[in-house]
């Protein structure tokens, strides 16, 4: 890192909560500095789906011409193809984008760096610790070690980073968690402006357009629902397809990306909200809503939204600590308890045996439920500060 002497704000993750918390904090004239231990860009599990709140988000926060400019596929619906062969369409709230995390995290971060944050990739933040009023953190880059002084520290290193210890902050043994996700680009396939998500025993797919002429398929699995574990992404992938016809018809001229292949395990779908242990957390550090709702990238904005206001007023000393703890806290439950609940109810509903035929016959006789689903997931709208 440069020698900028104090910092105002040390972001620990460089995913989208951290790229937009650093945005925000550094437009608003703090010293801000966005630090991961990985190299960017890189392939990550992830949908690759913005919803249209996501979208609006970015939008206002200024960004929709640098998105517009990686040539997003444009998503206007989604269309769930149950495992009994019956198709559900659910007309979404206004367009989506999908684009590849590749192509977005290192936009991100290029909007980062103009907006005055410094971008730190492959440094490992190896210890934290109270100095000054503030904090200390010990960092590694290859053999190189060094100490950076933060007034703040946020916490964006997603559902599964490796966390430093940190003053105050409580340790959680999380329970054993089944869920995997995984992910893989492939060419070949024709979409037509629809998300189609198959679902089958054990798990779904989905397909989405990440643009380019490529295809995004993204899998959550339950493991337990599978006698022997596949050793690869594309292992996963014909696991799926053996488990639902239409989708192996739909992936026979699919030509795979090898490269973009990618996995994570475990996913936790339904742990409690955390915004905050000894210092703030955002993104899915905070929370992950299921991938089914097709809503995180939504929160992990709005998340970096909420914390970005409290920080602000904590470093103008307009707000004590405690105070910034207990307005972030209280923010994240107002805007993320509906969403969360009725995300998780949709989510245990898909992986019971009786979905495909409840979902089919609530959809044909109450068409109005599928949108109101649709509205129960998604986040309301709410202003992002230029």
């Amino acid at each position: 890192m440069s020698d900028r002497g104090t910092l105002d704000v040390a972001i620990l993750g460089a995913g989208i909560a951290g790229s937009c918390m650093a945005i925000l904090m550094a437009r608003r004239g703090w010293k801000v500095a966005l630090i991961d231990r990985r190299t960017f860009p890189r392939h990550k599990v992830c949908g690759e789906f913005l919803s249209p709140e996501a979208v609006d988000s970015l939008i206002a926060l200024g960004l929709g011409d640098c998105l517009q400019s990686l040539g997003p596929a444009v998503i206007g619906r989604a269309r769930l193809i149950l495992g009994n062969g019956a198709s559900i369409i659910a007309p979404l709230p206004g367009p989506a984008w999908g684009i590849s995390r590749y192509r977005l995290d290192k936009a991100l971060h290029e909007e980062a760096r103009l907006a005055g944050a410094e971008v730190v990739t492959e440094t490992a933040v190896t210890a934290v610790g109270l100095a000054n009023d503030g904090y200390e953190l010990r960092t590694r880059r290859g053999s190189e070690a060094a100490a950076i002084s933060s007034r703040t520290v946020i916490g964006a290193w997603g559902g599964n980073g490796r966390v430093p210890d940190f003053p105050d902050a409580v340790r959680r043994r999380p329970a054993p968690c089944p869920y995997m996700g995984i992910k893989m680009h492939v060419s070949g396939i024709e979409m037509d402006g629809d998300l189609e998500l198959y679902f089958f025993e054990g798990g779904y797919l989905g397909l989405s357009s990440a643009g380019q002429g490529i295809v995004n398929a993204a899998a959550l699995f339950d493991q337990r629902a599978f006698r022997q574990s596949p050793s690869a992404v594309i292992g996963w992938l014909k696991e799926a397809e053996a488990r639902h016809p239409s989708l192996a018809r739909r992936m026979e001229e699919a030509l795979p990306l090898e490269e973009s292949q990618a996995a994570i395990a475990p996913v936790r779908l339904y742990d409690a909200p955390l915004a905050w242990n000894g210092i703030p957390l955002i993104g899915d550090a905070c929370v992950t809503i299921p991938p089914l709702c097709g809503d995180g990238m939504s929160m992990a904005i709005r998340s970096a939204q909420l914390c970005s206001e409290s920080a602000d007023l904590f470093l103008r000393g307009e707000a004590t600590r405690e105070q910034w703890r207990r307005d972030y806290e209280g923010a994240i439950a107002r805007h993320f308890r509906g969403p969360l609940r009725w995300g998780r109810l949709l989510q245990r509903t898909a992986g019971h045996p009786a979905f495909s035929m409840l979902a089919a016959t609530a959809a044909s006789r109450l068409p109005g439920v599928v949108r109101q689903v649709v509205k129960a997931t998604r986040l309301g709208k709410m202003n992002m500060p230029s």
